[in-house]
């Protein structure tokens, strides 16, 4: 079923939930685009949705059982509806779906719609069956077609931040991570293809725009063809771009005023990307680039093919070509095997680097992935205590990078008003949240000296054009 036909009217209503990465906000709204010429339109309630979208993240720890809790209470509002003669439909979309697949109808007989992140393309058509057929509609294969061949325009939605898929999938196989499972092999889109959406994003209001990727720096798309037929030169490799590439590209487009990506490996950090954050104004000094750990044993163990004197250069190296920039990471504490030696290396590897910001957590077996099979398994209470050290620790270094940047005057993009009458809220260069008294477009981007660090946040007042030229 073509998405590209008239458009009906909106009279069907669709509520889609989002667990997890950017990437699924990202995919959530692309799910959105697709089912909009069918008619239907965005909901924020259950109740009156005719069509619900649970799009899954089976990363975190008891994923699968998250959705079932969430099914359970969406059957009793199927039931209520059914029995005012309205139908629904309730799909399962993203990680969880594709771990599970039939899984989940066997479980929740009242689902009518299981669909992998690869397959989401054909929506329409399985709505479709699913309004005609008895029995779900399971689509968790990895099709040969790309998918993005196949997505309507994107629309986005209209606001200052956009996100873009550039790559899928993971060959990295880390010994805890399902994701080379749930979404396949790595996939770099053409470079053609993303540009014509970042400036279609942008035409749309965006302003900045963050690209996405299970291994984002991996991305090796073909290259632009020129009207000749071939493709141009600087910084590719035969007729593939690297993300620096891709990236000068991009800063180019009118109206785009920021450019970010995540989430990046070690391994994938090469030379013309490092040397593009000292290069590119518009990529944010700003860098989310996930470690796991500091033991090169627990490292081998985990499958991540660096060491931690490899981090440590590629942090070294980063700073030096952008002394402002702000590095965050993912940790896992208590990996099969993991010593108390080996989590004090952690430790000093933060102490070392000094992150602005950091996801970490407790290590918990994945069915099927590796280290679910380790032996030595490191003590729960073992790894609350581990996990607690180097969460403060972590915090500690949050709360010193904030407060160094109390003072400063730096460029803020405005995202909407602020929790009070009167104020405007935004994103700093390192995505802290900022707030400010005054009054500024959505879009904008206004120069702000940061007064005060809060909990969550950064107090600024705006600088006026000439106190802007002064500083």
């Amino acid at each position: 079923m073509s998405t590209n036909g008239p458009v009906r009217p909106n009279t069907r209503k669709l509520l889609i939930r989002t667990w997890g990465c950017q990437m699924n906000v990202y995919d959530s709204g692309r799910m959105a685009d697709i089912l909009a010429p069918l008619g239907y339109a965005p909901t924020e309630s259950a109740e009156e949705a005719d069509m619900v979208i649970l799009n899954t993240c089976h990363i975190r720890e008891k994923a699968s059982e998250k959705v079932f809790s969430d099914l359970g209470r969406l059957r009793l509002t199927k039931n209520e509806r059914q029995a005012e003669g309205k139908d629904t439909i309730i799909a399962v979309a993203g990680c969880v779906a594709q771990a599970e697949g039939a899984e989940i109808t066997a479980r929740a007989p009242w689902v009518d719609i299981v669909l992998g992140p690869q397959t989401y393309h054909r929506l329409p058509e399985m709505v479709a069956r699913a309004s005609r057929a008895a029995g779900a509609v399971i689509e968790t294969d990895f099709p040969a077609e790309d998918k993005f061949d196949h997505l309507p325009e994107a629309r986005g939605n209209g606001g200052p931040v956009a996100f873009l898929t550039i790559q899928e999938g993971c060959d990295k196989f880390c010994s805890f991570c399902v994701v080379p499972y749930t979404r396949g092999a790595e996939f770099s889109r053409p470079a053609a293809a993303i540009i014509a959406e970042a400036r279609q994003l942008a035409a749309n209001g965006a302003r900045e725009i963050a690209l996405l990727g299970q291994n984002v720096n991996a991305w090796a798309g073909e290259a632009p063809r020129t009207v000749s037929g071939e493709s141009p030169g600087g910084n590719t490799h035969g007729n593939t771009w690297r993300l620096a590439r891709l990236l000068r590209e991009l800063a180019e487009i009118p109206g785009v005023a920021r450019l970010r990506y995540t989430t990046s490996h070690p391994r994938d950090m090469d030379d013309d990307l490092i040397a593009a954050h000292g290069e590119i104004p518009s990529l944010m000094p700003y860098l989310h680039l996930p470690v796991q750990s500091g033991s090169d044993r627990v490292l081998a163990a985990m499958n991540r093919g660096h060491k931690a004197d490899l981090y440590l250069r590629l942090a070294d190296r980063l700073r030096e070509a952008r002394p402002d920039i702000a590095l965050t990471s993912d940790f896992i504490v208590g990996h099969p095997g993991e010593t108390a030696k080996e989590f004090e290396d952690t430790m000093r590897l933060v102490e070392r680097v000094g992150f602005a910001g950091a996801y970490s957590f407790k290590y918990s077996a994945r069915p099927g992935t590796p280290a679910a099979g380790q032996p030595f398994p490191v003590p729960e209470a073992e790894k609350d205590t581990r996990l607690q050290a180097l969460q403060a620790l972590l915090r500690q270094q949050q709360d010193d990078f904030n407060r160094a940047c109390v003072g400063r005057v730096v460029d803020v993009l405005v995202t909407g008003t602020g929790r009070h009458p009167g104020q405007v809220a935004g994103r700093s260069p390192w995505l802290q949240p900022v707030h400010a008294a005054g009054a500024a477009p959505v879009g904008a981007v206004v120069p702000m000296q940061l007064r005060a660090t809060h909990p969550n946040s950064l107090s600024a007042t705006m600088v006026l054009p000439e106190e802007s030229a002064a500083a």
